[in-house]
């Protein structure tokens, strides 16, 4: 068996383990925690954190470096390395491993699932915010978010761990050297003090409770139609 065949034959297995630990509290809670939507009130959270402690300028070139990092992890993995790589989903029909993959809400992603964007988009932003902040509790909590996005992704169904460390990597190659850039073009100074640097933890941690409660709000109602 080569290294490759062995690899692929790894990342099934864990797929398979993961995958296969559900429960219907968890497929509405891993559901709604991957969903891009409902993270929107952290993400504004961190812009607060950029109007509160930079000045106008540099906001606007931060904001600008973060679009791009999120740019940059997206298209290099959907349009650049899918098409080339062209790795099925474990979810994917098409892929004989989808007879024994459980499908939450009868969602299968796309075609193809090599890297993962939702790994390459989540672990940019941490790692760019992470680098641009300097805070070890927003640090801790954005590696936190990222990790339990991908073990979501996983436990969906819709990628093999081989995907999320791949959009991993891309994540912080793009969040790396945009962040180079942008301390060049800025030539920010970074205060003693970051005020409200916590605002995206704690918001953070308030939407993770909300999936909490929406996921038991879920199973209820299910039960109760049962």
């Amino acid at each position: 068996m080569s290294l490759l065949d062995f690899l692929l034959q790894l990342d099934a297995k864990i797929l398979l383990l993961i995958n296969g630990m559900h429960s219907e509290y968890f497929d509405w809670f891993m559901s709604m925690y991957s969903s891009k939507w409902i993270w929107v009130p952290m993400y504004a959270a961190i812009f607060f954190v950029m109007v509160r402690n930079f000045d106008w300028k540099v906001t606007v070139i931060c904001t600008i470096s973060l679009t791009l990092v999120i740019v940059f992890a997206d298209q290099v993995s959907a349009t650049l390395i899918r098409p080339l790589v062209e790795r099925m989903r474990p979810s994917n029909p098409d892929n004989p491993l989808s007879e024994m993959v459980h499908i939450v809400n009868n969602h299968r992603g796309g075609r193809y699932g090599f890297p993962s964007c939702h790994s390459a988009n989540t672990f940019a932003l941490a790692f760019f915010v992470s680098m641009l902040y300097r805070r070890r509790w927003l640090t801790a909590f954005l590696m936190f978010w990222a990790l339990l996005t991908c073990y979501s992704r996983i436990y969906l169904g819709v990628h093999y761990l081989g995907d999320l460390l791949a959009g991993c990597v891309i994540g912080f190659i793009g969040a790396f050297f945009i962040y180079r850039i942008f301390q060049k073009v800025s030539g920010v100074t970074y205060p003693k003090r970051f005020d409200g640097y916590l605002v995206p933890v704690f918001v953070g941690l308030v939407t993770i409770v909300f999936i909490f409660i929406y996921a038991g709000v879920m199973c209820m109602s299910a039960f109760d139609i049962h």
